[in-house]
């Protein structure tokens, strides 16, 4: 039933005490609503139901309560029912989008504002969001979240993809496949950075040399190689430090510290073994 006015020396009927008897209890009469619905004044005191599986809204309008009115809102369908504001003001702490089995009480401030008092509903846990950290994906703060590896930032054990710049402490990898940069050179060259674990030929009718800078110029890691060939060509290849005085190079050659490629088409490594200190095996003479 909705809002009345009483006058001195009425006498209330069954249905007007049963009335006052729900509103004091919380309620008042219920009307159901399956459609999206606009408040009137004579839902003052009463509980609102929507029950639809698709989303309604409930729209709250000024001018049609008072101060101190209060309307029960609940949603008993499946679909999403929204608390509107209209023309009026609908200020909440809780949510404004009641999911099934939700409600509240909307409370009248005046005539044009109200506030929404919405009820706690323990089956939802007391998770009110799920933000994903560094190399996840996905969270949400409703219904069920998932969260995924974000594969742009994570490697995972399925996708392929490219690492870059990371360091795998004592991997163990099965059934490798390592592809090798190749350059081809024709006049003596010097190590850069980034030309770790290539292959370089050296082709020139003069002899060439392939040259192992300093650690003041590039810091290689200790373990990193270079592979040398002499790829047909008059001169004969060597290797060699370009300041002697300063890094080391020994190998078996004839000159330990410039040994030679032996022959066209043979191959030499060179590996750092310290700081400033290599050593080339290998083909040389």
């Amino acid at each position: 039933m909705a809002k009345q006015t009483f006058t001195t020396g009425q006498v209330l009927t069954a249905a007007q005490m049963t009335s006052l008897q729900q509103t004091a209890m919380g309620g008042g009469s219920a009307t159901a609503k399956t459609v999206s619905y606009v408040l009137v004044a004579a839902d003052a005191g009463t509980t609102v139901a929507m029950n639809a599986a698709g989303s309604t809204t409930i729209t709250v309008n000024t001018s049609l309560f008072a101060a101190g009115d209060r309307v029960f809102i609940q949603n008993l369908g499946a679909g999403v029912c929204t608390i509107t504001a209209g023309t009026a003001t609908v200020a909440t702490s809780g949510s404004l989008v009641l999911a099934q089995n939700q409600g509240g009480e909307l409370s009248f401030t005046s005539a044009s504002a109200a506030i929404f008092f919405q009820y706690a509903t323990p089956a939802s846990g007391d998770i009110e969001g799920v933000t994903p950290g560094t190399g996840l994906s996905g969270g949400g703060t409703s219904g069920t979240v998932t969260l995924s590896i974000n594969t742009a930032v994570t490697a995972d054990l399925t996708t392929a993809q490219t690492l870059t710049n990371k360091t795998l402490t004592t991997p163990v990898i099965t059934n490798p496949k390592i592809t090798l940069t190749y350059s081809a050179k024709t006049a003596a060259y010097t190590a850069v950075s980034g030309d770790e674990g290539g292959v370089f030929s050296m082709n020139n009718a003069s002899s060439i040399q392939f040259n192992i800078p300093t650690d003041a110029t590039f810091n290689f890691a200790i373990g990193t190689q270079f592979n040398v060939f002499w790829l047909t060509g008059a001169g004969q290849p060597t290797i060699g430090a370009v300041t002697p005085a300063t890094t080391t190079v020994i190998s078996t050659g004839a000159t330990s510290a410039t040994p030679k490629l032996r022959v066209a088409n043979s191959m030499a490594t060179c590996l750092k073994i310290a700081a400033n200190s290599w050593i080339v095996i290998g083909d040389i003479a």
